[in-house]
């Protein structure tokens, strides 16, 4: 494989986790994203890692009119600390030195998350998984995602999907829907393309950071995309 990523951000669905289940995490499916994640590290490629939390919580779909906003978002922060320490807890026990950095402050579990402490752990050759969001309410995984990616240094944004690329419309209501080879920023924000919010894509395209966006199917995924194999959308 060749490497033309000295540094990426790997950002997870934590839906994706579920495996078949309406809930939680399917330690099957795990067990596969970690073996991808472990190909990537052997290859020597730095690796940062967002994860979200839908597979037990997200804020944004709260229907309850008795919890506000920013509670609700609470919750959904806490729901990825729960993802992050399961996928650190796995990436240990398979040899890659891990560490969970959460922009939410719970010390107990997790080292608070900055800018320091992150650049000393890259260093280390440590694999780090961003929690917690941003530590603020309204901010989604993306927007987190693409934040962390810049202060760390990336030089690319990796998202996994259930879909393998960016379309013009969503491909599993709409068989004809076409999917974009490569797209822009300032087309994915025009056309209101539902791949990442609005927020995170602006703000990769103010700092040009590359968005490849890929389905995660087993755990040769990433290491495929990464050598220009397969179906993946890259926005730039």
């Amino acid at each position: 494989m060749t490497k033309p990523y000295k540094r990426i951000l790997l950002k997870l669905s934590g839906e994706g986790l579920m495996g078949k289940q309406s809930v939680g995490i399917d330690e099957n499916v795990l067990d596969t994203v970690t073996e991808g994640i472990k190909k990537i590290y052997k290859n020597g490629i730095s690796l940062c890692i967002v994860i979200g939390g839908g597979n037990f919580y997200r804020g944004i779909n709260n229907k309850n009119k008795a919890v506000s906003r920013p509670v609700a978002d609470q919750a959904g922060m806490l729901a990825t600390i729960i993802n992050a320490l399961f996928l650190r807890s796995t990436l240990i026990q398979k040899g890659i030195p891990t560490e969970v950095l959460s922009g939410l402050s719970v010390p107990q579990v997790a080292e608070t998350y900055s800018y320091r402490r992150a650049q000393e752990l890259l260093s280390k050759g440590n694999v780090i998984i961003f929690a917690g969001g941003t530590g603020n309410p309204y901010f989604t995984t993306d927007t987190g995602s693409t934040l962390r990616a810049l202060e760390s240094g990336c030089d690319a944004l990796f998202k996994a999907t259930q879909v393998d690329g960016v379309y013009d419309s969503d491909p599993k209501k709409n068989p004809k829907a076409k999917r974009y080879k490569t797209v822009s920023y300032d087309e994915v924000i025009a056309k209101e393309l539902k791949v990442m919010d609005m927020t995170a894509i602006s703000m990769a395209r103010e700092n040009r950071l590359p968005i490849i966006v890929f389905k995660q199917e087993d755990e040769n995924s990433l290491i495929n995309v990464l050598s220009g194999k397969g179906n993946f959308t890259i926005i730039k």
